[in-house]
């Protein structure tokens, strides 16, 4: 199974004001879609519709009726990778585009990248996992045409109940791989990687005794870009300061602490079929302004467009995601989400309950949180 963690944030990248802009998201941009609708001959009059929409009412009852209650998307009920990260998501590199790149020249600026999954999984078992270094392809799958590198594997206890809690992370090192890795990519790219080159790191993870053919992956994109213009900066990963709880109550929020429910001996306690807002509070600084060239040589600035995914193991939130560009008459999107508790029959008694917020840029920047709640009577 695929889960597209990071490619792509959950609203569509900012787009270009004249749309000339090598903007770092266009390159990712999803493939329009080649449906098309056709005119019919006949155009239905007012008692067709009435029909039509009888019938069709009618057959989507039937189908609720049967399917049942859809999973919510944004609640954990088994084994998946939430989020992955790198730090630093992209890397910026000198070039004299008058004078022959240099291997060496090319791989002394560029520095190791620490790459990061964020996993969670209620069953209680250890897992294992790999991660490789290779071309992306649009399933984010490693091209089999291309050169892969095993960067590391392991068998990782339990993610959630762990203590100390377990990682899963390896390092992109900036050696003759990585630099095989960038050649095969940018002899296929029109631009020669002036807009810059997307490489990735793909995860594999399952249980430790599971069937390998249900294994879950995931994928990060990494790039590196030529410093064109000469304002062009390498990203840094999103930040929080705090997460603003509040109830309906009108009294003042309270910072929501953060940690993981194996960690937190007294986390705050809620009662069932209870709504609780979370508000994200912003590092200063946390949206960075960008440079990225343009094709018809100049250069356009844009401000960072922060979104936020929220994802709880039983509850749910009112939106699984927040943030993005501002609407067409400029006022930004709100980010906070409403979170309920499941019912009281639906609680054993008292009941801990994960909660994770993935923060995330257009340019591959990528920072998670994870707090934890006690749902009791």
């Amino acid at each position: 199974m695929v889960n597209r963690v990071d490619r792509k944030g959950a609203f569509p990248p900012p787009l270009d004001r004249q749309s000339r802009s090598i903007h770092p998201s266009a390159r990712r941009a999803a493939r329009p879609s080649t449906w098309s609708l056709r005119a019919t001959a006949r155009v239905p009059t007012p008692s067709m519709h009435r029909i039509l929409s009888v019938f069709l009412v009618g057959h989507l009852m039937v189908a609720a009726a049967g399917c049942g209650k859809f999973q919510d998307p944004n609640v954990v009920v088994d084994l998946r990778t939430l989020a992955m990260r790198a730090d630093p998501p992209d890397q910026v590199i000198d070039v004299d585009l008058t004078q022959p790149i240099m291997p060496a020249a090319l791989l002394a600026q560029l520095v190791p990248t620490r790459v990061c999954a964020l996993v969670a999984d209620p069953a209680d078992r250890r897992l294992l996992w790999s991660m490789t270094l290779c071309s992306l392809l649009s399933n984010d799958r490693c091209d089999d045409n291309g050169p892969e590198l095993l960067l590391g594997m392991g068998l990782s206890d339990d993610p959630d109940t762990t203590v100390p809690e377990p990682s899963m992370c390896v390092t992109v090192v900036p050696d003759a791989n990585l630099l095989a890795l960038l050649a095969f990519i940018v002899q296929d790219d029109t631009l020669h990687g002036l807009g810059g080159i997307d490489y990735g790191v793909v995860l594999r993870v399952g249980g430790e005794n599971g069937n390998r053919d249900l294994d879950q992956y995931a994928a990060k994109t990494l790039a590196v870009a030529p410093r064109i213009p000469a304002a062009r900066a390498a990203n840094h990963n999103p930040s929080l300061d705090r997460i603003d709880a509040s109830f309906d109550t009108g009294d003042a929020p309270v910072p929501l602490p953060f940690g993981r429910c194996a960690d937190n001996p007294a986390p705050r306690t809620i009662a069932p079929a209870t709504k609780l807002r979370l508000l994200p509070i912003e590092t200063a600084g946390a949206r960075e302004v960008y440079t990225v060239p343009t094709l018809d040589g100049h250069s356009e600035t844009f401000t960072e467009s922060l979104t936020y995914q929220w994802i709880a193991g039983d509850g749910g939130f009112s939106h699984g995601s927040t943030g993005g560009p501002r609407d067409l008459t400029g006022n930004p999107p709100p980010l906070f989400s409403d979170f309920k508790s499941p019912a009281a029959s639906d609680v054993p008694g008292s009941s801990l309950i994960s909660l994770w917020i993935i923060q995330r840029d257009e340019r591959l920047g990528v920072q998670w949180y994870e707090s934890c709640l006690r749902v009791a009577p």
